[in-house]
């Protein structure tokens, strides 16, 4: 076992004590999260609607008059709950005479268990007996699975059907994006319930056709407190806040989930104050309650008021850790991050999932701290998330970051030798891998050997590929990518695409054609295209065009000192020093100042913190002695330093390298 965390708290920087209880983790549970790679923050937005799945019918009632037979299928639905399904397949096979009711209980064990192709092949054989629940167990069997086609050409073969056969159908349509299909058949069906309607409204409302929601919300013949809440959330998530709070305010009953709509809804449509006063008049809070809360502040950038509200919770659960763990994350706060993940792992209850240890790996990360990452490898491996696609490619990005790309690489091989299925997640983060540590061509080779492997690239994909193709200086390669990208209309272009494409121009000095790319944008370049023109003018000195990216870049972020840095560094490095001053002066008039550069090592379990011009360190003089060494040495073979890059405060230093 690693050294457990230690408590060492140097300026901002901590290592933090891990209970020994990590030890003993056993995660029983795996939720069900989307990551997105591509952005640094992912959605923390837990919906009412929940990740909705069609649901496998298993026998509630058991009207067999023989009695054995009716214990054996009280057995076998058991087992099955239970996913037992080999044993539950045995006491079958023992069964002289199965009925309708065991024959359906196996199927949908075999579904539950996901395993439908043995479903179908027990519900193919010619003595099986089936009715109607048992084509729709197996309807929904196909919709789990994904397999829409298969559900659509088995539901047309139904001799019977019922309602719940219907809705099934119907329900697999909207999870699948076939919202005419699922219309169609709507209007089709020859009885509705409340649940036929309650489905087609919310797959409107969810998928932006507002309108025809709320005017079939209207003719609904009886509506219960799911049809009300769906609306609400319908509406919320299409910006129109105060009808779904005129709504919620004529609800005749109103539950828990209710209430967590309608203050997601504020949440969502950045109205905090009245989320907040109507989770305080709430009659009754469950945990969900507290974490949507919790979620909308962290989304609205208010972390304080979260973790004041996340301190007052009576009882957390492993979304309200990770939820406040992610949070810190995007804020750039990964100490802070570290340190509730420790108190959660000193908690009783809470163990981490799939989401907290993507979110904590991404904190070690940013600190590049190897000792804490791969601690956290140590406790991912006594649990049944080691094998998770997510947490592997969060892994090889934390060894990567951390400058371990060897082990990186290993930890991705060892996936394509090992019976674990390397998904396109897999690739992705080993390619951005590549791109960060400047192996261009390394990387071009393994989108070669991603394709040949049947894997198609995706947005996140030319990310990474374009962007090591940047830091490479494989123009013509990069440009040709990107024109691939372009061409593809089945993938997105994304503003992650525009930056990386003028960061490889920028680079390469070909700042002509990023600003003539850039006019040619049918969007709003944003801070990021702006920020990586102004990076390239900054490396060749071109003061025309710096000026035009940085005059951008202040609209965008008027409150960014490092962009009147830049600027100011490229009319030094011009000669201009006028113009340097101005833009220095116009800086101070504002009240900017940009941080001190800092940089840290762990050496002998001690963590140290080295910033601009400081001179705190214990050993700082032998420390100046060493740099001024190298400095002659590097003299000696013509090098020659470029000042006008310093800061105003260290101009005047005797030093020719302020202390980093």
């Amino acid at each position: 076992m690693l050294a457990i965390f230690r408590v060492v708290e140097v300026g901002k920087f901590i290592r933090i004590p891990f209970s020994n209880c990590v030890q003993i983790i056993t995660i029983p549970v795996v939720i069900n999260i989307k990551l997105r790679l591509r952005r640094p923050r992912f959605n923390l937005y837990h919906s009412i609607d929940g990740s909705r799945s069609a649901k496998i019918s298993m026998p509630r009632k058991d009207f067999t008059v023989d009695g054995n037979v009716a214990r054996c299928n009280w057995m076998i639905t058991s087992l099955s709950k239970d996913g037992r399904i080999m044993e539950a397949r045995r006491l079958f096979d023992e069964m002289r005479d199965p009925d309708v009711i065991t024959w359906t209980s196996v199927i949908s064990g075999y579904i539950k268990c996901g395993m439908i192709e043995e479903a179908r092949r027990l519900f193919d054989r010619v003595d099986a007996k089936k009715n109607v629940v048992t084509w729709t167990a197996m309807v929904g069997g196909y919709i789990r699975s994904n397999k829409i086609s298969e559900a659509e050409k088995l539901f047309h073969e139904m001799p019977n059907k019922n309602v719940v056969s219907w809705n099934t159908m119907i329900d697999g349509y909207a999870q699948n994006g076939g919202i005419d299909s699922a219309m169609y058949l709507f209007e089709k069906m020859p009885e509705r319930n409340v649940v036929s309607w309650n489905t087609v409204v919310s797959m409107l409302a969810q998928c932006g056709r507002i309108e025809e929601a709320r005017r079939l919300f209207d003719r609904m013949p009886e509506r219960d407190v799911i049809s009300w809440t769906g609306m609400i959330a319908g509406l919320s998530k299409n910006g129109r806040i105060d009808e779904a709070r005129l709504l919620f305010d004529r609800m005749p009953e109103r539950n828990v989930v209710s209430w967590n709509a309608m203050i997601t809804g504020y949440a969502q449509n950045s109205r905090l104050d009245e989320a907040l006063d109507l989770f305080e008049r709430m009659p009754e809070r469950d945990l969900p309650s507290w974490n949507t809360m919790i979620t909308g502040l962290i989304q609205n950038g208010d972390l304080r008021r979260a973790r004041k509200l996340f301190n007052a919770m009576p009882k957390k659960n492993v979304i309200s850790w990770t939820t406040m763990i992610t949070g810190y994350v995007q804020e750039g706060e990964s100490e802070e991050a570290l340190r509730i993940f420790s108190r959660m792992l000193s908690a009783n209850g809470a163990k981490p999932n799939q989401g907290t240890f993507v979110s904590i790996l991404g904190a070690c990360s940013n600190l590049a701290g190897l000792g804490e990452g791969q601690q956290v490898h140590q406790i991912v491996s006594k649990t049944v998330y080691q094998d998770s696609t997510f947490v592997v490619s969060a892994l090889i990005n934390m060894y990567s970051k951390c400058g371990e790309l060897k082990t990186a690489r290993k930890m991705f091989d060892d996936g394509m030798t090992s019976q674990r299925d390397l998904d396109l997640v897999s690739w992705n983060g080993i390619i951005a891998a590549y791109a960060h540590h400047g192996c261009g061509k390394e990387a071009i080779r393994l989108f070669k050997e991603m394709r040949k492997s049947g894997f198609k690239p995706d947005d996140v994909t030319y990310v990474g590929l374009i962007s090591a193709c940047s830091h490479a200086g494989l123009v013509e390669e990069g440009l040709k990518y990107f024109d691939e990208l372009v061409k593809d209309r089945s993938i997105l272009v994304r503003e992650d695409h525009y930056a990386c494409l003028v960061d490889l121009c920028g680079r390469a000095g070909r700042l002509k054609e990023a600003v003539d790319f850039i006019e040619r944008l049918e969007t709003k370049p944003s801070a990021r295209v702006w920020g990586a023109l102004l990076a390239g003018c900054n490396v060749h000195a071109n003061a025309k065009i710096g000026k035009l990216a940085a005059k951008k870049l202040i609209e965008v972020e008027p409150e960014n000192a490092g962009t009147y840095m830049l600027l100011s560094n490229i009319y030094a490095s011009a000669g201009k020093w006028k113009e340097a001053s101005r833009v220095r002066l116009k800086m101070k008039d504002k009240g900017l100042k940009k941080q001190p550069g800092c940089s840290w090592i762990e050496v002998g379990n001690r963590v140290h913190v080295f910033v601009v011009g400081d001179k705190s360190h214990s050993q700082s003089k032998l420390i100046y002695s060493l740099i001024r060494y190298l400095h002659s040495k590097m003299k000696k073979a013509g090098y020659k330093p470029n000042n006008v890059f310093l800061s105003e405060e260290y101009e005047d230093e005797d030093e020719d390298f302020p202390l980093i």
